[in-house]
């Protein structure tokens, strides 16, 4: 995932991911600011054993979409 940087948002990511980490412990977050600091990227990666837990926001997020977000 790809945000926009601004003052504070590197550090509430950072949080995010550490209380993710706390709650599902599968998951293993990495978050970088980009070159010149206009975008903080957040990498999420689970075992094969959870991907469909990572995949799921995702496919819920298409389905949304193709059906008009209803």
């Amino acid at each position: 995932m790809v945000l926009a940087s601004g003052e504070g948002v590197e550090e509430r990511v950072r949080d995010l991911a550490d209380r993710e980490s706390g709650c599902c412990s599968f998951f293993t977050f990495s978050v970088t600011q980009a070159l010149g600091g206009d975008e903080v990227q957040l990498e999420a990666e689970v075992d094969p054993v959870h991907e469909n837990v990572l995949n799921a926001p995702q496919e819920r997020a298409g389905s949304a979409a193709e059906s008009g977000g209803q």
